[in-house]
């Protein structure tokens, strides 16, 4: 099965080449994630070769006949190693993809107030917003996948921390769907799975201002009222738009994937997705950056959809904006007598 003569083969034996340019991730990044998808499984080359075949495949725009060529093995080979290895990574996704310990929510909050920089985004715990993935749709229903950009797509939610890294996916969704009832739909609303009691999270105009199931706080709508709104926007903005940041990256280390429409079944569309964002997280964790191309930061939201909400997280940001433009006072907490005004 295994030929080594095969140049994409050679570049990894060797053990110097710069690998991201056939495999999307560096050298570093690709032995950790052979390594952990060894564990409690059998050793050897043929595993190592199935999981390279396989982040091969999606650094080359899915096609399986570009695989089978570079690797030198049957279409139907890469086909059935496609999806095994797709399996293994969803197998450990509850260990890549999960919500912070309580160490972290502080490092997280803290990340976060940075970003905006203002402490008064220190009780942020996430940023969530939806991403677009283009498909081919099928043959039935396929209306429902034409979103209002009039492509076709399935729709990525996605909540991630002060890094980028993604804290909770839910995947699946057909592109028409709003982004507020996607969220209505997912786990983390009907559960109230996060965030704990007293942070929140931050998302666009595309979502509904919310204090509960979940604490989601979104800017002000256009046009603004006064200065305080204005001041409480910009800061909102800092700190919210790296989940756009996070969704470039994305899009650009797999850019061969994202920038056409999946050449694969809309039914394991989602787990290919789920498994470009599990090694999105791998990424961060081993310190493999790529930084997002010139206009893939724009969000996918307008901001004329937001409604308003009987469970509105108003009150909570109008508290919020009147902490960011408080003037300095003895009487304020201390984390909150030094900001910025605009």
């Amino acid at each position: 099965m295994l030929n080594q003569e095969v140049p994409v083969l050679r570049l990894y034996l060797d053990g110097r080449s710069d690998l991201r340019p056939d495999f999307r991730l560096n050298r570093q990044t690709l032995t950790y994630l052979i390594n952990t998808l060894r564990e409690d499984r059998d050793h050897g080359w043929g595993q190592d070769l199935e999981i390279l075949v396989f982040i091969f495949w999606l650094a080359s725009a899915t096609s399986y006949r570009v695989v089978c060529r570079a690797f030198d093995m049957p279409r139907s080979t890469v086909h059935m190693i496609v999806h095994k290895v797709s399996k293994m990574l969803l197998h450990i996704k509850h260990k890549v993809i999960h919500f912070p310990s309580f160490e972290e929510l502080e490092e997280i909050s803290t990340g976060f107030a940075n970003l905006a920089g203002s402490p008064v985004f220190g009780s942020v715990a996430g940023s969530i917003d939806g991403c677009h993935i283009r498909i081919k749709p099928p043959s039935a229903d396929s209306m429902c996948y034409l979103n209002r950009k009039l492509f076709y797509s399935i729709q990525l939610q996605a909540l991630c921390d002060h890094r980028g890294k993604y804290l909770d996916i839910f995947v699946g969704y057909p592109g028409s769907v709003h982004d507020s009832r996607v969220l209505r739909n997912s786990p983390i609303y009907l559960k109230a799975l996060y965030p704990p009691e007293g942070y929140h999270i931050l998302g666009d105009g595309g979502f509904p201002c919310l204090s509960h199931p979940i604490s989601l706080i979104t800017p002000y709508r256009e046009p603004l009222q006064n200065a305080s709104q204005r001041r409480f926007n910009f800061h909102h903005a800092k700190a919210r738009s790296i989940i756009e940041r996070s969704f470039g990256c994305l899009k650009t280390r797999w850019r061969s994937l994202f920038f056409k429409a999946l050449e694969v079944k809309p039914e394991f569309a989602p787990e290919v997705i789920t498994c470009c964002t599990i090694l999105h997280n791998i990424c961060i964790t081993n310190g493999d950056i790529i930084e997002p191309e010139e206009g893939q930061l724009d969000g996918d939201d307008l901001d004329d959809l937001q409604v308003r909400d009987p469970q509105s997280g108003e009150h909570t940001r109008e508290r919020l904006a009147a902490a960011l433009s408080a003037p300095n006072d003895d009487n304020l907490p201390p984390a909150l007598r030094h900001h910025d005004y605009l």
